[in-house]
């Protein structure tokens, strides 16, 4: 034989089709089962799981079925797994009894694994606004981080969209409605708990997050001893003597202790006032009932005298 022939080894069609077989196999994710101890939370996962009655549907639902869609995690350095996507249905899980969960383990750096944990959470229903302003607070830096560029222009080479207008078309809101939220990440606990709990508006709310922490403080307490929620014009009233250095406890008092223009109208007895005149088992739609019932009374009493 020739010494510079090739020796050409030729492999069979089963071969050839196993191997690419094989390829595709190792391209694509796998679903493995993995211990639920040793899967953890994304690091300062800004939705809350609470054990409500949706999650109360979810439990009876992974006794029944099992965990019917994988959750997404990525390896962690010191050991285990953290969640990128699935924290709910880890928690079902945890509550069902459960000792192992289907997951899609992906190899991704914090910008993308914010991205993702944050776009597949923005598709629940109910969201409450603190988890919406943490969500799109950590989605912004992240693109920050990465340089988001918009691919709407016809040209090749279009201009640089700005981060919070990328987060403002991903949630289909506008740019100043996604800086309103994130502005909420600046308000003290307690106050956000107001927002979440809507006891304090929206717009209301995000005048306060310009307080520093100390008068945020100040204006809770205010707030609380005038039993009364800020409108906007009296949140902007209390930034703008902030920002002037006139800010303080009796001013936020004095302020929210004042008459607003839609509440002249109204006459407001506290639950407490009303309860010790009714039985405990009493709804508020009995006591509201019975109350009107005595004044009908009352009216017609008023009535008789009057014609006499």
């Amino acid at each position: 034989m020739p010494k510079n022939s090739l020796n050409v080894s030729l492999k069979g069609a089963d071969d050839i089709f196993s191997t690419e077989e094989s390829r595709q196999e190792q391209q694509r994710e796998q679903v493995q089962q993995i211990p639920i101890g040793e899967l953890f939370p994304f690091k300062n996962h800004p939705f809350k799981v609470l054990d409500d009655e949706s999650m109360q549907r979810t439990v009876e639902s992974v006794e029944q079925y099992g965990v019917l869609s994988p959750l997404i995690a990525r390896p962690r350095p010191e050991g285990g797994y953290e969640i990128i996507s699935g924290h709910r249905r880890q928690h079902a899980a945890q509550l069902a009894g459960l000792d192992t969960l289907p997951v899609i383990v992906r190899n991704m750096d914090d910008d993308a694994a914010v991205l993702l944990m944050v776009d597949s959470n923005l598709q629940r229903e109910n969201i409450l606004p603190s988890e919406r302003a943490f969500a799109y607070k950590m989605k912004l830096e992240a693109l920050k981080n990465q340089g988001a560029r918009s691919d709407l222009t016809s040209g090749q080479i279009g201009p640089k969209l700005r981060s919070d207008e990328q987060v403002a078309l991903d949630a289909g809101e506008s740019r100043k409605q996604v800086q309103r939220f994130i502005r909420l990440t600046n308000l003290v606990p307690e106050l956000l708990d107001m927002v979440d709990e809507k006891k304090i508006a929206l717009n209301p709310a995000v005048e306060l997050s310009y307080l520093d922490e100390a008068q945020q403080r100040d204006f809770l307490e205010a707030m609380n001893d005038t039993q009364n929620a800020p409108s906007l014009s009296q949140a902007q009233r209390l930034k703008k003597l902030a920002q002037e250095g006139h800010f303080s406890y009796d001013v936020a008092f004095a302020v929210m202790g004042e008459e607003k223009k839609d509440e002249l109208d109204k006459v407001v007895i506290k639950n407490d006032t009303l309860r010790k005149y009714f039985p405990r088992s009493y709804t508020p739609k009995q006591m509201e009932d019975t109350i009107i019932k005595l004044l009908e009374q009352w009216q017609r009493k008023q009535q008789r005298q009057n014609e006499r």
